[in-house]
């Protein structure tokens, strides 16, 4: 798959400032553009590699590429955007060498396409009851779970949409994408997604307020520990 190519969007005079600071070897500036830019750019390479430790690997790689560009970035599409883009290369290119024989991810093109969720909460988990925290924990687990199941295509739209909250005109020219196949794809993987969600609910319901077993046995013997002894 050739490498996703860069979108014509309106000149951002602020990134093509800090993008000359950084190619300048401003570390303080590049320190501002990483942590400005992280969350987005591991849930990017996230998205495609659904593998923590290769996504955060392919974010600092994607950086590094980044950093060596910097001096040539004319702002013809906004940092982020170009950010997401060199990142989301990256991840593709680790797919395809991880799976030679298989489809890469097609993320350009309108033909072939096979409530929103909430954005992980990242307050401090010390604020939250241990209760609450380990309630969302699992809820978080299930949600990634069954966003990783998402066909390829759709899961990384989805989670530029969905968890990121970027704008359609955003993922569009993030993935060089058009809009209206954005807003088919994150329809689509919505669908899925609560299709997935409910038969999870629709399982979990029959063990609901588990009975047998130990709290079986505690109420016979309270009920049997209260009557007189037999005759």
């Amino acid at each position: 798959m050739p490498p996703l190519p860069l979108s014509q969007e309106p000149q951002d005079t602020s990134d093509v400032a800090m993008a000359r600071r950084i190619a300048g070897g401003d570390r303080a500036e590049l320190t501002r553009l990483m942590r400005k830019h992280n969350q987005r750019l591991f849930r990017t390479a996230r998205s495609i590699l659904k593998d923590d430790a290769e996504a955060e690997d392919a974010v600092q790689e994607g950086y590094l590429s980044a950093i060596g560009a910097m001096g040539e970035f004319r702002g013809g599409a906004t940092l982020a955007t170009w950010l997401v883009r060199i990142v989301a290369n990256e991840a593709l290119g680790r797919l395809r060498k991880r799976a030679r024989s298989a489809d890469v991810i097609r993320l350009a093109g309108t033909t072939g396409d096979i409530g929103d969720l909430p954005e992980i909460d990242m307050r401090d988990a010390s604020q939250v009851p241990p209760e609450q925290a380990a309630l969302r924990a699992e809820t978080r687990r299930l949600l990634e779970s069954r966003i990783d199941a998402l066909p390829e295509a759709f899961r990384i739209v989805f989670v530029l949409r969905a968890v990121e909250e970027m704008s359609v005109e955003e993922v569009a020219a993030s993935l060089g994408l058009a809009p209206a196949t954005v807003r088919t794809r994150h329809f689509r993987a919505k669908g899925l997604l609560r299709e997935s969600l409910a038969r999870e609910i629709d399982v979990s319901l029959q063990d609901a307020f588990a009975f047998a077993g130990a709290r079986c046995d505690r109420i016979v013997a309270g009920v049997l520990s209260r009557l007189s002894p037999p005759a």
